[in-house]
């Protein structure tokens, strides 16, 4: 059946110290680790290149709390760095960011996926900065399903989004899903991170403009 109207699942505001007006995206980073412990803070810059953004207003949907809160970090630090709470990996931010979040949802850090110190100056293990590591934690420790762009209709917000742009089978970019919209045509999913600083970005346009042939995976988050 063709549905006349796009059905639309975002979350449009947020109540966490405030009204944070909702659902987003997220651009690119590379794979690599920065040199062992230490970065420098960057100066965020807003990227040139266009945007595939929703062009409307989703309806709201419950959203659970944890959810909340991670969704209203990103929202907040997309392009403000919180470098009073973390260290800053300069031009690959992505998955210390992405991190970042899910403390706010609430996750706890343990062994092997742990940060610590602020700024230019901080320690870190390979999973807090690696998008490639971090699949590898995340796989290993069961703190997250692993999904296929295939499976998009699983996806929920607040979910881990990564890239391979080169098909090589590692993992080149990570950020947080922040919309999910239900159409006539498909799921499309929205994503925000750090890296090229973007509150809204569309996996389709990332993998299809941005990085022709690259490769979208999802980790669900319980």
């Amino acid at each position: 059946m063709v549905l006349s109207r796009p059905t639309r699942i975002g979350l449009v505001a947020l109540a966490v110290g405030g009204v944070i007006a909702g659902a987003a995206a997220l651009t690119s980073v590379g794979n690599d680790a920065p040199p062992a412990g230490r970065a420098a803070a960057p100066t965020p810059t807003d990227t040139a290149t266009p945007r595939a953004t929703p062009d409307a207003t989703a309806a709201p949907v419950a959203v659970d709390l944890a959810v909340q809160k991670q969704l209203a970090y990103v929202l907040a630090h997309w392009k403000s760095y919180n470098v009073a709470e973390y260290g800053v990996v300069t031009h690959n931010d992505c998955v210390n960011f992405t991190n970042q979040s899910l403390i706010a949802r609430g996750w706890k850090m343990d062994a092997e996926w742990r940060t610590k110190g602020t700024g230019a100056s901080f320690s870190y293990s390979k999973p807090w900065v690696s998008s490639t590591s971090l699949m590898r934690y995340l796989g290993d420790s069961g703190r997250a399903t692993a999904l296929t762009d295939a499976q998009r209709d699983q996806v929920k917000l607040g979910d881990v989004v990564q890239f391979d742009w080169d098909k090589s089978g590692d993992r080149d970019h990570t950020g947080i899903v922040t919309r999910i919209d239900k159409t006539a045509a498909g799921v499309q999913i929205y994503y925000a991170g750090h890296t090229d600083d973007t509150d809204y970005l569309s996996v389709d346009y990332a993998i299809t403009t941005k990085h022709p042939g690259g490769r979208a995976y999802y980790w669900s988050i319980p």
